[in-house]
């Protein structure tokens, strides 16, 4: 519930700027809309809450969106300016139907004690999904190709996932590499605190595992200096989520070498030219594209037929870069040329 009512605050809020302007016309390119529904899969640890989108016209394809600590189904599918930060409706726009998923611990989805959160336990769900679109979800026909898009923690777990079982038809991976910045990551679990000793969250029941981040520090730590909406900022901040240090250990694993060369199905990488946690030190990996594949073939198989984009100027975060559209269209190139072929 307490999700819900801070999602229609945010929209509220979003809707608010957009009418206190003055000589203002809000003109919103017309975009086909999608039929949305709630639907949640039981798991071991409770309940998995996800929400399932159509496009306007049919399609086999299906997209889950997943995302990472620090951020809830919110990442995805952004109130703000939506034209240009809500990836979940760019997909769909483009004929994908998506499948935007809560990780357990966050969001609508059950929020167990949190010293029994582990990547494992979230790639195992994520693999039940899988499996339940390719047999039809809320009267959805089956979904022929499955393709799994994870950011930072869930990228790990998409990993996991895909090596795992090897049911997907193509992995986004974004906000990971295996040049992980270990004094950066411990940078920035620094900035944690206990959900409990957040105002936001103090009233939740939480156990004192849980955790959130400090006011004031998500421009840092996600966000590429000067690419960032002020707007934008203030709704992340007002979004940002719980999650348990308990789900690093395996999780950060798919970020060692060997693991992701069993991955059997179409990659793209992406990261954001500033990412202070995947880029390496001075941001080696990600001074452009060609650098970042580079970096990172060595560690997927030919069966991945790895592509890589970075998006110049971007943090860690990068659906909420002011140029995140191009980091859309490059998604959306991959999956026409490279997971539909």
């Amino acid at each position: 519930m307490r999700t819900s009512v801070r999602n229609l605050a945010a929209c509220a809020a979003a809707l608010l700027l957009c009418l206190v302007c003055p000589g203002v016309v809000a003109a919103e390119p017309t975009v086909p809309q999608a039929r949305c529904q709630e639907v949640s899969f039981p798991v071991p640890q409770g309940v998995l809450a996800a929400t399932l989108c159509l496009p306007d016209r049919p399609t086999d394809t299906v997209m889950v969106l997943m995302a990472g600590s620090n951020y809830n189904h919110t990442y995805w599918d952004f109130p703000y300016a939506p034209e240009t930060y809500n990836f979940r409706r760019a997909m769909n726009a483009a004929g994908y139907a998506t499948l935007v998923a809560d990780r357990l611990g966050n969001g609508a989805s059950s929020r167990p004690p949190s010293a029994s959160l582990t990547a494992s336990a979230t790639a195992e769900a994520l693999h039940g999904i899988v499996q339940a679109l390719r047999h039809g979800v809320a009267g959805a026909a089956p979904f022929a190709t499955v393709v799994t898009a994870g950011h930072s923690l869930s990228s790990g777990t998409s990993v996991m996932e895909a090596t795992a079982y090897r049911d997907v038809d193509g992995v986004l991976l974004t906000g990971y590499s295996h040049a992980l910045n270990v004094p950066e990551v411990l940078g920035v679990i620094g900035t944690y605190h206990p959900a409990v000793e957040d105002p936001d969250f103090a009233s939740g029941g939480l156990d004192s595992g849980y955790l959130v981040t400090r006011p004031g520090t998500r421009e840092r730590n996600f966000h590429g200096t000067g690419n960032v909406d002020p707007q934008v900022l203030a709704l992340d901040e007002s979004t940002k989520e719980t999650f348990s240090l308990t789900e690093y250990p395996d999780g950060l694993t798919s970020t060692l070498p060997g693991m992701s060369s069993l991955i059997d199905a179409p990659v793209l990488l992406v990261n954001g030219s500033l990412d202070r946690l995947s880029c390496g030190p001075e941001f080696a990996v990600c001074r452009d594209s060609a650098t970042l594949l580079a970096a990172e073939a060595q560690y997927f198989a030919p069966a991945a037929q790895l592509r890589a984009f970075v998006l110049p100027g971007a943090g860690h975060s990068v659906n909420l870069a002011r140029n995140t559209v191009a980091y859309q269209d490059a998604v959306l190139d991959w999956m026409r040329t490279v997971v539909a072929r």
